[in-house]
């Protein structure tokens, strides 16, 4: 893992903590491939470029985001973007993170990306990768 992610896992409170060091070594394993950094401030993985997931620390919780989720057609990822097609899930705790649907969301964002890559090339607009 990145160190940068390391750190910003670090800075968390302990309970927020557990959650990003689970999620980060969970994605880490799910997507071995991607590469990984703190991009917009928080962390993200990448495949070929392209934003596939990350967390960020919000009011409600730890965010899991999904750049693609909104297209996983799956009921936990329950907090839809407005503009893209994203999708998210709020932990509070460690404990409600479920490692079977994460790496089931993982597999699926392998097969289901939007080219947010080249959004702004694009004007905004995004187009289907696969």
């Amino acid at each position: 893992m990145n160190q940068d992610i390391k750190d910003y896992n670090k800075s968390q409170s302990e309970a927020d903590q557990d959650i990003c060091d689970l999620l980060a070594s969970e994605i880490d394993k799910g997507l071995p491939e991607a590469e990984n950094k703190i991009w917009h401030g928080h962390p993200v993985w990448f495949l070929e470029g392209n934003p596939i997931t990350g967390y960020s620390k919000q009011k409600k919780g730890i965010r899991l985001m999904f750049w693609s989720g909104a297209d996983f057609e799956e009921d936990g990822l329950n907090v839809r973007g407005e503009k893209f097609k994203d999708a998210s899930i709020f932990y509070t705790k460690a404990d409600e993170i479920n490692t079977k649907d994460l790496h089931r969301w993982l597999s699926k964002s392998r097969e289901i990306q939007w080219d947010y890559k080249n959004i702004v090339k694009r004007k905004g607009k995004l187009e289907r990768l696969k």
